[in-house]
């Protein structure tokens, strides 16, 4: 279940005492169909300046917001993280201003704001949206300057080893006219544009925190300003040396052996179709049709959690054209999409559940049905991670799905696996299971009451009670992020997420159902997951589950399934598990199995 950088479900996770941040850096990244930049305004325009604190539950952030406004009427507006990428402009894409409301979307990043003006406070008061909702409040004009710290511009780069891991840690700082400002890379976590808060110099001595990682650095200056050595400290864990030195080189992008894809045997088409369940949402995507005589199979890639482009592009993988490219050289079709609200698709990610996604699988079902080059007879759902949940909803309920292919797909109840994925990630991490267990009895309550709460507006009241200073201390977080953490556990995504029961669903599916998991998925634990899926599915005659040694989450040949090794390894996807899943979808609805029928 991964969201941007890893599955929203272990994010959260994660964030129950492991410690994850909300980024905005996903939008220097590069997505398959980015949404365009608006054309800039002509002159004359006039501009007004609004800024922001984002309260996340890892830290807060501080947003600036730009709104030209032409001469006819035309606005277009820019977003600005000066916590996380200081001097990158962000492009807004649809605003709406009127005397007493204000919205805007930013679809590179999947966000979106809506607020009402507030005349008292002379600002807008309202919800920020990218995966979550966050409350957000505008005021007029740019933040306070931050204090200008002179001889520290640059890129510095440091290594630091704890249990027998090496992570990278890169730390740029800028100055310029909002002060000196700094962020903070962890490639090996996936995590980029970290915000560094509290960033000083006093003569030789720095120091800076980072409110994400619950972590905090304090070193020496070298007389020739090239290295700052010192010690990092995380949260109970022991502090550890860690040198900084300062460069001018980039780091040399991680060896990928499967991308770019360069042989093809199959033609390749942008799409986009509409959802007739919610007609804000058109899906926009990539279908891929073999060389040859038709008509054929069809297989529909959706994604694990949180918003995923077409290619479900993590730490420099892209999974899903790995994929794609092998099953439409093995003859069956393959259509993907980016993810609602996301990249070139419309509609609003942050307020949908699992099951508004399965209405965009049944659009994607429809639109290949009126495909010449489609085999209708033959048109199924291969779901990563959170997708091998949503296809299965998609499923139940439709004839015209002709099969299921569960890659990583959930069968263990929901809170069970949460609760299973914390341990095993921290575990995998080098974070002692006595740390882990401590906190285990809280995770649980806490997500008891959500699942178990009224609503939303429920949950999130019984959370703030519930959330003492204690228990956020024992998740690694602090008072100030109570609200924060209240408000994306009670969010109606998650809230579904634990009253889902997989082993209901799985049990209605009639369908050919082909399940895989890989022995070192530390996010759907293996060991749990398949006898849950061939339990749900003992009643259906066509099921085909294999456990593959060796292969973490994404189904890469891993060394121990770490989250911290998704981007180290250069395999995006076992030519093993893909022959699976290729030979599995031909034996049964191939051409030639088509045309012995």
């Amino acid at each position: 279940m991964q969201p941007h950088s890893i599955s929203r479900a272990a994010a959260l996770a994660l964030a129950l005492g492991l410690g994850v941040s909300l980024t905005l850096a996903a939008a220097r990244a590069s997505y398959a169909q980015p949404a365009p930049a608006p054309a800039p305004a002509p002159a004359p325009a006039t501009t007004t300046i609004w800024h922001g604190t984002l309260a996340t539950p890892n830290g807060s952030l501080t947003l600036i917001v730009r709104i030209r406004t032409a001469a006819d009427s035309t606005r277009t507006g820019d977003l600005e993280s000066p916590n996380q990428a200081p001097g990158h402009h962000i492009p807004l894409g649809a605003i709406a201003l009127t005397p007493s409301t204000l919205s805007f979307t930013i679809p590179t990043i999947g966000a979106n704001y809506d607020a009402t003006w507030n005349a008292s406070l002379d600002s807008w008061t309202g919800a920020f949206r990218q995966g979550m909702s966050l409350p957000l409040v505008l005021e007029r004009g740019a933040p306070p300057a931050a204090p200008n710290i002179p001889g520290l511009d640059g890129t510095w780069r440091g290594t630091l080893l704890r249990d027998s891991t090496r992570l990278r840690l890169i730390l740029h700082v800028t100055t310029s006219a909002l002060g000196t400002t700094a962020t903070l890379d962890s490639p090996d976590l996936g995590a980029m544009g970290l915000g560094v808060q509290r960033f000083e110099r006093s003569s030789d001595t720095v120091r800076f925190a980072v409110p994400a990682g619950q972590a905090s650095f304090a070193g020496t200056l070298a007389r020739d300003a090239r290295t700052v050595s010192g010690m990092w400290t995380r949260g109970s864990q022991p502090a550890v040396p860690v040198t900084f030195t300062r460069d001018s080189t980039r780091a040399a992008a991680r060896e990928r052996t499967q991308w770019p894809i360069v042989a093809k045997g199959y033609t390749s088409t942008d799409v986009v179709f509409p959802n007739a369940t919610n007609t804000r949402v058109r899906l926009a995507g990539t279908l891929t049709i073999p060389y040859g005589r038709g008509p054929f199979p069809a297989a529909i890639l959706i994604s694990g959690s949180g918003p995923q482009d077409r290619d479900e592009t993590i730490f420099g993988h892209k999974p899903f054209a790995v994929l794609a490219d092998f099953l439409a050289r093995s003859g069956v079709a393959v259509l993907r999409y980016d993810d609602r609200g996301f990249a070139a698709s419309t509609g609003d990610h942050g307020s949908a559940t699992s099951a508004d996604f399965a209405t965009d699988a049944t659009a994607a079902l429809e639109f290949l049905r009126t495909r010449a080059e489609i085999d209708r007879r033959a048109i199924g759902f291969v779901g990563h991670s959170e997708g091998g949940m949503i296809g299965p909803l998609a499923a139940v309920n439709d004839p015209r799905v002709k099969f299921l292919v569960l890659l990583a797909g959930p069968g263990t109840p929901t809170k069970q696996l949460l609760l299973s994925q914390r341990l095993l990630m921290g575990t995998a991490e080098g974070i002692p299971e006595a740390q882990l267990g401590r906190a285990q009895a809280t995770v649980d309550s806490l997500l008891e009451m959500v699942r178990n709460a009224r609503d939303s507006t429920a949950a999130a009241t019984q959370l703030r009670v519930f959330l003492t200073d204690d228990r956020l201390a024992a998740l690694g977080a602090t008072p100030v992020q109570r609200d924060a953490f209240a408000t994306q556990y009670a969010g109606p995504w998650m809230r579904y997420f634990l009253r889902y029961d997989p082993g209901a669903v799985l049990a209605r599916v009639r369908v050919p159902v082909l399940a895989l998991n890989g022995t070192l998925d530390k996010q759907v634990p293996s060991a749990e997951n398949l006898p849950a899926i061939r339990a749900a599915l003992r009643r259906n005659r066509d099921v085909t589950i294999r456990e593959l040694p060796g292969l973490n989450h994404f189904f890469q040949h891993a060394r121990t399934g770490a989250l911290t090794e998704y981007d180290m390894i250069a395999e995006t996807f076992s030519p093993e598990a893909m022959g699976i899943v290729g030979e599995w979808i031909n034996g049964r609805f191939g051409v030639k199995a088509a045309r012995s029928r």
